[in-house]
């Protein structure tokens, strides 16, 4: 009981002689949604290593309640890591309808934030968020897996503001391009 309550401070109210807390929807919902980010992995260059790497032994993303789904049908975050070329556009736009809502993309590396090094090429998307809404970009080439652990725990701090009300518990429906979530 006295770990519950030490997790949710300010929102949590024990009663007394008894083992029930009180709580809003809104902070038990994004707390629970908090806690258990599931992405789906989409590596598409070098960037994949290094995610790779982050649910190995010495970095163990488990602890953060990140388990990877294969499936975009099980998934909350998509991790775009890599280069996105024109011809993965529309699979990405697909995999991304396919996944429920809340659903959150973290875009992860030079590559995927603004097309890298790669820029110039004919065949580069500038950025993943040309064609579907980003709600973390990480920086880098490759970006480290303590900078994808942070990406996450930034995105579980965006995740517990958002509110029921405001957004019927789903994030606020866009196109493309940075998202910022509504805290009212």
């Amino acid at each position: 009981m006295g770990l519950v309550l030490e997790k949710l401070p300010g929102l949590a109210e024990g009663v007394p002689g008894g083992g029930v807390f009180l709580t809003t929807a809104d902070a038990l919902i994004d707390w629970t949604r908090k806690c258990s980010v599931w992405p789906l992995t989409f590596g598409l260059a070098c960037c994949a290593i290094e995610m790779m790497a982050s649910y190995a032994s010495r970095f163990d993303f488990d602890r953060f309640g990140v388990i990877p789904r294969p499936s975009p049908r099980h998934a909350d975050v998509m991790i775009i890591a890599g280069t996105v070329v024109k011809k993965m556009a529309e699979p990405i736009i697909q995999i991304y309808h396919q996944m429920p809502e809340p659903r959150f993309v973290i875009s992860m590396g030079s590559c995927a934030n603004c097309g890298g090094p790669y820029w110039d090429s004919y065949s580069v998307v500038k950025g993943v968020d040309k064609i579907i809404p980003v709600d973390v970009y990480i920086a880098g080439c490759p970006p480290r897996p303590e900078s994808l652990m942070y990406a996450v725990t930034k995105l579980q701090e965006k995740i517990l503001k958002m509110k029921l009300s405001a957004t019927h518990g789903a994030a606020p429906q866009q196109d493309k391009g940075s998202r910022e979530i509504a805290a009212a």
